[in-house]
């Protein structure tokens, strides 16, 4: 197809309908509002048109499951590259829905499908599996957070981690104790990494005075200002400790 014709939905169909020929199905274009239905035997199959994947798109597929369990959606395909995270967390949520994807594509006069998706009762279990690390550094992360510090959604604001808070935490006790070693905080509570932390030291928050003994930086103390909140919980802690 020229570039310079605009693309229509109707421009699908035909590739759409051509396959499905082939395959042997019976094949009708708008009947009871599906833009597409084939017909073998006692298959129903069921293709929704459009020209971007979207929301609108999706609702009106998933009530085409009301009809039958094998519904397509069909678009254009996609001038970005196809191995991108944006097109992953697409293909993603269509297999959530249960929904199959094709891709028409147009080169010339010549149009040809691509079915990227076929639609398949998801398996929840498996995804779950598949992610068993991701959800395990979830939840470490929130068991290593003592309060909720972050507003939801504030991606362009410095985010409050388990690790930086671990970080504060060491701080205050630095300041308040003076030099310590770190299996002293390890004792105060202050975790296994620690001596990693002390090591690294990531935020340049802390100095080391000699060998296995470590104190709280100008900078350290200069930039506790910037957490009220963390520095007032843990010198409660540490005040409860020393109780």
């Amino acid at each position: 197809m020229s570039d310079k014709k605009k693309l229509l939905e109707v421009d699908l169909y035909k590739p759409i309908q051509n396959h499905f020929i082939k395959e042997g199905f019976q094949v009708y274009g708008e009947v009871q509002d599906c833009d597409l239905t084939a017909v073998k035997e006692d298959l129903l199959v069921i293709v929704e048109l459009k020209l971007n994947l979207n929301v609108e798109l999706l609702i009106q597929a998933t009530k085409r499951q009301r009809l039958t369990d094998l519904v397509y959606i069909a678009i254009p395909k996609p001038k970005y590259k196809l191995r991108t995270k944006k097109w992953r967390d697409l293909c993603h949520l269509v297999r959530r829905l249960e929904l199959g994807l094709i891709l028409v594509s147009f080169v010339g006069k010549r149009a040809t499908i691509d079915i990227q998706i076929h639609p398949t009762p998801f398996d929840r279990r498996k995804s779950t599996g598949q992610t068993k690390y991701k959800r395990a550094a979830l939840l470490k992360e929130v068991s290593g957070r003592s309060a909720d510090y972050n507003v939801g959604g504030s991606n362009r604001t410095k985010i409050m981690t388990a690790y930086k808070e671990n970080c504060i935490q060491i701080a205050v006790y630095l300041e308040q104790l003076g030099p310590q070693s770190p299996k002293a905080l390890r004792t105060l509570g202050t975790g296994e990494k620690t001596l990693s932390i002390l090591n690294k030291n990531y935020y340049k928050w802390f100095d080391k005075v000699k060998r296995g003994i470590y104190v709280i930086s100008e900078k350290g103390k200069e930039e506790l200002n910037e957490f009220p909140e963390l520095v007032n919980y843990y010198l409660e802690s540490l005040k409860k400790k020393e109780d």
